[in-house]
């Protein structure tokens, strides 16, 4: 007669890991720590190294490299700030263009509408919704040049067109989208409260301001005279690659040579700063990632550590019968522990420094390393051994001669 097989329910094996787990919690914990920094390394390090990617991208960007702003400066009274005086000449565009190393200039202004809602003719269905509340701003010809904008259908106003005050209008492509105009040829109009205007283009897409592809672009001239625009809010250079630090100094007081230092002007970082914001930004990911690394080793260490001190319950019991103090059972697992830490910081400086050179040399760069930093690692891995064996440590130095040699029987 066969006797029968025994049968565990899921609900039992569960019960029993689920038991098994918390009968040693330290242990357990740790080993969970271990794989969650493990598991959090590999995502830190993939959104580090994309994140770190593109702050240096971006430092070396060439059209912020060559991007100079130029506002108003706010004054602050005794009272709190002041209101704005506009410093900005209306020829702001044709100054700026006549110094050397500017590629292009322009001005930007918001338009105060009054809450007026942009239309275009009205379509016969009780169910479209024909007017949006579009940002509506005001700009030089060149300001399209600076932001390097491009042309899905149509032209750009001209210098013409802002002195006559011509309605006519530019439309970013959302802008467009929005009004249901996707052609211009047949000439297209909006209406911007009750002033109609004329498309006469519509913007694909801006490398600056990108808000503009929401928004109807006016000439300044036409601004002034609908809807009495009375200053410049922002004057955008593009300058020549190298050259903007330059220009930056000069459009001050090109723009108001008896007040320059009322003017903000915003420029790239010189170059020094450029290259000094870089080993910043390299310097913060590979420390972050070391860390990581770090903290996943004397988690290791921890652990290994801790494990000892359980499989050696017997021994300590041992020790402490035949005299040995608390103080000596936790130096032997601290001195344990920082050896640990001492030869991973031995072998780890000594493999670090055999990727750098291995690296380097495969892509013909000079190897470079703080002479420090071999010398300094296993000083610091025996510190991390130290401070990963103190809980463990403490925990054997803590356990009672006769409740040991019972556990270890």
């Amino acid at each position: 007669m066969n006797n029968p097989k025994p049968r565990f329910a899921v609900r039992d094996l569960v019960a029993e890991a689920v038991t098994s787990m918390l009968a040693r919690p330290g242990r357990t914990i740790l080993t969970i720590l271990g794989t969650v920094l493990g598991i959090g390394a590999i995502v830190a390090t993939l959104g580090i190294a994309k994140t770190a990617g593109n702050q240096i991208v971006t430092r070396f960007d060439p059209l912020i490299a060559t991007s100079v702003t130029v506002s108003n400066r706010s004054e602050f009274g005794f009272f709190g700030p002041q209101p704005e005086v506009n410093l900005l000449p209306w020829d702001a565009q044709d100054r700026l263009e006549r110094l050397n190393g500017v590629v292009a200039a322009g001005t930007l202004t918001n338009v105060d509408t009054a809450g007026s809602l942009t239309r275009s003719v009205p379509l016969r269905d009780p169910l479209a919704r024909n007017e949006f509340a579009l940002n509506v701003v005001a700009a030089s010809p060149g300001t399209l040049e600076v932001f390097v904008a491009e042309l899905r259908t149509g032209r750009f106003f001209d210098e013409g067109h802002s002195d006559r005050a011509d309605p006519v209008a530019l439309l970013g492509r959302s802008a467009a989208q929005r009004l249901n105009i996707d052609r211009v040829d047949h000439q297209p109009a909006i209406f911007i409260g009750e002033h109609p205007f004329i498309v006469v283009g519509i913007i694909d897409d801006l490398a600056k301001e990108p808000r503009l592809l929401d928004a109807v672009i006016i000439p300044n001239g036409t601004a002034r005279k609908l809807f009495g625009l009375n200053g410049i809010d922002e004057v955008h250079i593009r300058a020549e690659l190298g050259a903007a630090q330059l220009i930056a100094e000069q459009a001050p007081i090109a723009l108001n040579p008896n007040e320059p230092g009322r003017l903000r002007v915003q420029a790239p970082a010189d170059p020094t700063s450029l290259i000094s914001g870089v080993e910043e930004d390299v310097d913060a990911l590979f420390l972050v990632l070391g860390g990581v690394s770090l903290l996943i080793g004397a988690i290791g260490i921890a652990n290994v550590t801790l494990v000892s001190v359980l499989e050696r319950v017997g021994e300590i019991g041992l020790r402490r019968s035949l005299g040995a103090a608390r103080r000596h059972i936790a130096y032997q697992f601290l001195i344990e522990s920082a050896g640990m830490g001492f030869i991973g910081g031995v072998v780890g400086a000594s493999v670090g420094v055999l990727v750098v050179v291995g690296v380097a040399a495969s892509r013909t760069w000079t190897p470079v390393l703080e002479p420090w930093v071999p010398v300094a690692a296993p000083a610091l891995g025996t510190v991390v051994g130290l401070l990963a064996g103190l809980y463990p440590s403490l925990r054997a130095a803590r356990l009672e001669p006769v409740d040991a040699l019972r556990a270890g029987m």
